[in-house]
């Protein structure tokens, strides 16, 4: 009644293919490092330096040519 770990890794890989289906190759390890670590590190920092560019600190205006009627401090 108990399958044992043996017989249920056997079966695991045809219980979740779909009928009909036709798998290609796997990807390479390299190919597989590429797409889900460096690509998406690549993407985020990419990200980051956009937001941080268009967001960081404008530089502030020399005291003299502010107004008090202008700005408030």
């Amino acid at each position: 009644m108990i399958k044992t770990l043996s017989q249920v890794a056997v079966l695991s890989p045809r219980i979740n293919q779909e009928p009909g289906a036709m798998p290609g190759e796997g990807l390479t390890a390299l190919q597989t490092f590429t797409y889900f670590v460096a690509a998406p590190i690549g993407l985020f920092l990419g990200v980051s330096l956009i937001v941080w560019a268009l967001t960081g600190e404008k530089k502030k205006k020399s005291a003299s040519s502010t107004s008090v009627i202008t700005s408030i401090e």
